[in-house]
Formats: structure tokens, sequence, C-alpha cells
């Protein structure tokens, strides 16, 4: 079966870069897969979003918490050019819970500003339930 080239870059450094079956992101158009054959694609990642790479063959998924960037696909390749990112396997859960009740305690009931919802990324990253 056909692989994707995956790469996941942000400004500080490569996150990861390899060969996978799927990857799964959050787009400002909604949630979208990408398997290998795709159609060419250019998507604006939201803010506080999960990338998840399926990477097959046994292999555990590899997650990561992605704060704004792009999405590319073409020929069998994805770029993920990310303007913050952080893989889940690096995530300090206790300092994520604590930056999202700061950010919680912050903000009026009913908004939810960009400390919480990059708080609530690094959590689902890291693989915590986010109430």
């Amino acid at each position: 079966m056909a692989k994707l080239r995956v790469g996941v870059v942000s400004p500080e450094r490569e996150l990861w870069s390899g060969e996978a079956d799927m990857v799964i992101a959050k787009t400002i158009d909604g949630e979208i897969g990408i398997m290998p054959q795709h159609a060419p694609v250019l998507g604006v990642l939201v803010e506080g979003g999960v990338l998840t790479v399926k990477r097959g063959g046994g292999e555990p998924d590899l997650v990561a918490a992605v704060h704004g960037g792009f999405l590319s696909v073409a020929d069998n390749e994805v770029s993920i050019l990310a303007e913050v990112a952080e893989l889940g396997s690096e995530v300090d859960v206790a300092r994520a819970k604590n930056a999202l009740d700061r950010a919680q305690a912050s903000v009026e009931v009913g908004q939810e500003n960009t400390d919480a919802k990059r708080a609530r990324a690094r959590l689902r990253a890291a693989g915590e339930e986010v109430g």
C-alpha cells in the first residue's frame, strides 16, 4: 500500500518527518483526513488544534498540539508548517493544566481565549481528557 511522506515543522525546529498511512488535522474549514493519493490541497490550521499522524505498521500514532499554520498536500507528500507545535509526548501535563486553569479564570463565562485553546490542545495531544 502507498504511504504518505510527512513533515511537521515549526519555526523552532522540525518536530517529525517520516512515512504514514494517514494524517488528520483541523483546519478553519473543519477536520481533514489525508490518505495516499489525496487530491492536492492547501489548508489553514486552526489555533489550538490537534494533529494526528497514523504511522501504521504497529507504531503508535504521532500526536501534536498545533497552533496555527498551514497544511499542504501534493503527490503523497504532506507538509505541516505550524506557527507553534508541540509533540504530545513532550507536553508537561501539570503545567498545561495549570495554564488552562489560569486562562479560564481570566475570561468571561462562555468565551475562550487563545491561551485556553492552546492549553486544551496540549492536553488532548498528551492524551488527557479535557472537560
